[in-house]
């Protein structure tokens, strides 16, 4: 049975409520603007990943971007998407964007479809990722870590890299090393950063600061990994990480410094009500 099939047979077991149609056509003009602002802003050879943040969102406005060919969703609370991801096509790719926390990583290894979590920072978190990803599951989850790029206090985050002889011995280095050897399930396939506002709000003038550090960060993890006989290719695609930077605010910035994937909500969905509302 294809993915579509199973996708179609899944909508109707759950008998989602669809949204109205002056919402959908919202969300569609939205998600279309969206869609052709970054194929402006991204280089002839790239082909980079649109991931439609759909916290605090319901059900119905997912299945509309998804039924306009969006595949790709991001979600912030383990709970939320836990209670999403059932009532929705199978074939939707969810990226957990969130902070990560060891006691909520069997709940969300459980999800399916969960194709990656951009938010590993320990690896007591990739360790129990691993631990709990079902036998059944037949492909490696991918993670990316994330980097604190701006240095403040309130953003999650490792430490981003220098040179390569100066990381060796880093938070991000053992990290990404701990994974390749010692976590079979998952697939170490990026760094992720979330920038500063100040970064963000600055002049289109100047590269925002915090993009290039994660992407000099990537370069050197990769310079490390190339070397090091242990990891034996087993990161990134073929041979090169992938990169997470970029929001509603700043993604076209994001990825004219060369972001693999962006990570746009209130520029698709709309404003998001608070949590309690």
């Amino acid at each position: 049975m294809n993915a579509t099939i199973r996708a179609l047979l899944r909508m109707t077991s759950t008998a989602i409520s669809k949204a109205p149609p002056e919402r959908f056509k919202e969300i569609s003009e939205s998600l279309s603007e969206i869609q052709e602002r970054v194929r402006q802003a991204s280089s002839l050879s790239s082909n980079p990943t649109l991931v439609a943040v759909s916290k605090y969102k319901p059900a119905s406005d997912i299945l509309a971007c998804y039924e306009c060919g969006q595949r790709d969703f991001g979600e912030n609370y383990v709970n939320e998407l836990e209670e999403k991801a059932p009532q929705l096509p199978d074939d939707i790719r969810w990226h957990f964007i969130g902070t990560l926390q060891s006691n909520k990583s069997k709940i969300l290894a459980m999800i399916p479809n969960i194709y990656a979590v951009q938010t590993v920072t320990s690896a007591k978190a990739a360790s129990a990722l691993n631990k709990s990803l079902p036998p059944e599951r037949t492909t490696p989850l991918n993670v990316f870590l994330q980097v604190n790029t701006s240095g403040e206090e309130a953003k999650s985050g490792l430490p981003a890299l220098g040179s390569a002889e100066s990381a060796a011995g880093s938070e991000l280095v053992q990290l990404a090393q701990h994974i390749i050897t010692s976590c079979p399930k998952l697939h170490l396939h990026g760094l992720m950063t979330i920038g500063s506002l100040k970064e963000s709000l600055a002049s289109d003038d100047r590269p925002n600061e915090d993009f290039e550090t994660l992407r000099r960060a990537r370069d050197v993890l990769e310079q490390i990994l190339r070397q090091d006989p242990t990891s034996g290719g087993k990161w990134g695609v073929e041979g090169k990480l992938m990169s997470s930077m970029g929001m509603s605010s700043d993604f076209e910035a994001a990825l004219k410094g060369g972001s693999d994937i962006v990570r746009v909500g209130t520029g698709i969905f709309g404003a998001r009500p608070t949590k309690d509302q």
